[in-house]
């Protein structure tokens, strides 16, 4: 059963003493004291990768502690998510969560976790998904690839980072909107799909902006769309994909920092204090924005408000979409 929206904002709203707090404050409480881990439910090597060492690496010199990235790859990303529910509400163990955290409710029957166990600290980061191509299917256009699919059916493979992600979902819209039918591949997470596509055997990819977009400048994959309303900041030479001819087309994905329910509100007002300032610093900023991301480093509130409006709008697009996992 999911949490209702007003039990699952209480948690953020009790987190938010997030204006300046000094580190002395915790002095007596000797917090950190030992290593933070912060878990990644994906494979490393994906666009989750890039916001968690980016995190860790500021949060080590602003904390004088050791901040260590820990994948945790595997069942649609419930095992992590599983396990940071049940972690102790400390402050040493955090959880980079993502779209399917909102996504697996309405996906999956059964779930090691509710939202209501964690407590939101910062909806750090966005990022569209992308629709790319490679060498096996050199269309340049998405209208052109919506040709060849409708000429084709089930003839076209669509990789993504895995059965429910966003990627799966996106492509699951983009079917049902373009009217077309797509062989789905997953993958255990975008890595290892973008490089199946570079190397041609699969035909096309839905995946997040940050996985792919090295692979876009370099000319080794093509991007037909993006599945935000709005362009990128960092690649706006990309149409959207409502632009680009279907139109009322809009997903967005997220990135933001959880901990388990019932850790401390200091802490969770230290840490969002901390990481904003991460995210907030131009020059992380700047390399944020050209990997694909826009910055938003948030309120707690903002991300319980976030979730809480998400989950239901992911629901209905699974039911809508008819998209399971396998």
């Amino acid at each position: 059963m999911q949490p209702t929206r007003r039990k699952f904002l209480a948690i953020a709203f009790g987190s938010l003493g997030a204006s300046a707090i000094p580190l002395s404050v915790f002095a007596n409480n000797n917090w950190p004291n030992k290593p933070i881990r912060i878990i990644v439910p994906v494979p490393a090597g994906g666009s989750l990768d890039i916001l968690a060492r980016t995190l860790a690496k500021g949060l080590t010199n602003s904390l004088n502690q050791a901040v260590i990235v820990e994948n945790m790859a595997g069942g649609g990303s419930n095992i992590a998510f599983g396990y940071v529910a049940k972690a102790a509400p400390d402050g040493y163990t955090l959880l980079l969560g993502w779209d399917s955290l909102a996504i697996n409710p309405g996906l999956y029957p059964a779930l090691p976790y509710k939202l209501d166990q964690f407590a939101p600290i910062t909806l750090a980061i966005t990022a569209p998904q992308v629709l790319v191509v490679g060498p096996k299917l050199p269309v340049k256009n998405l209208k052109t690839f919506i040709e060849v699919a409708r000429r084709n059916p089930g003839a076209i493979s669509l990789a993504n980072a895995g059965n429910g992600s966003p990627g799966h979902l996106a492509g699951t819209l983009l079917e049902s909107m373009a009217d077309i039918k797509l062989s789905n591949i997953p993958y255990k997470g975008g890595a290892p799909a973008v490089a199946d596509l570079v190397a041609g055997h699969v035909d096309a990819l839905m995946v997040t902006l940050p996985a792919a977009i090295q692979q876009i400048r370099s000319g080794r994959l093509n991007a037909l769309g993006i599945s935000s309303a709005k362009r990128s900041t960092g690649v706006p030479e990309i149409p959207t994909i409502a632009e680009a001819g279907l139109t009322g087309y809009d997903l967005n994905s997220w990135q933001g920092i959880l901990a388990p329910a019932g850790t401390p509100n200091e802490v969770i007002a230290l840490l969002n204090q901390e990481m904003v300032k991460i995210l907030k610093d131009p020059a992380v900023k700047k390399q944020l924005v050209s990997e694909g991301f826009e910055v938003i480093a948030s309120s707690p509130k903002t991300l319980a408000e976030y979730l809480a409006t998400s989950t239901p709008k992911w629901a209905k697009l699974i039911k809508d979409s008819g998209a399971k996992v396998d």
